[in-house]
This record gives C-alpha cells, structure tokens and sequence, in this order.
C-alpha cells in the first residue's frame, strides 16, 4: 500500500523583483532598457538592414530617457535605458536604432533601449 503525494506547495513572491539599476549599480536583467546581451549584439549585428539612422533630440540622464528622430521618416521615438545611454549622449548627436532588438548605437558603444509603445 502506497502512501498519498503530498506536494510541497510553492512559495508565495511577495516583492516585485527589482533591477540593481534602479539602485544606482550595474544592471542585473537583460530585459529592453537593461544590460546588452551578448546575443543581442549578434542578432542587431547581423541584421544590417534594420537600423534606423536618428539624431538625438532631448536626454534626461536622471529618468534614463532619450528622444531620437529618424533621418529618413523624421518620427521621434521616446526610449528608455537603465544602463546610462542618456548620460553618454549628446542633443544633435547621431545615432543608429534597431528597433527589433532594442538597441542603440552611439559611435561604438552599443545600449540596449526600451521603446515607448
């Protein structure tokens, strides 16, 4: 005779996980706006296509907040990024956006972005 399966129950989350970011360290997600994934820069790398050349129109380093306007259809696009790609920008500088794998490119330093919807 076999005893019943007690299952042990999951534990309760109780807190919204939160990226060390936030606390003014290095992030610790790659989720858009977070730290660059290694796979990530493979992918925007070998999608050429897709890049968006823009020119950045507004920063706020403090909210992580750029503005960028594409080149070829003058739409801004507000992006976000935890990792401090507002503080290394410059208003009028160029930049390349790809929009598939949420990266920004400022000369050789690559950010990943969160697209405001």
């Amino acid at each position: 005779m076999s005893t019943p399966h007690s299952p042990i129950p999951p534990l309760e989350v109780r807190e919204r996980a939160a990226c060390m970011c936030e606390a003014g360290s290095a992030c610790s997600t790659f989720a858009p706006g977070h730290a660059l994934h290694l796979i990530q820069t493979r992918l925007a790398s070998a999608t050429p296509t897709e890049w968006i050349d823009a020119i950045v129109e507004a920063t706020d380093p403090d909210a992580g907040t750029i503005v960028v306007r594409g080149i070829v259809d003058a739409n801004a696009v507000l992006l976000w990024s935890g990792a401090g790609a507002a503080g290394a920008l410059d208003i009028g500088a160029p930049v390349a956006l790809h929009g598939r794998y949420h990266v920004l490119a400022v000369g050789t330093r690559w950010f990943n972005v969160l697209r405001d919807a």
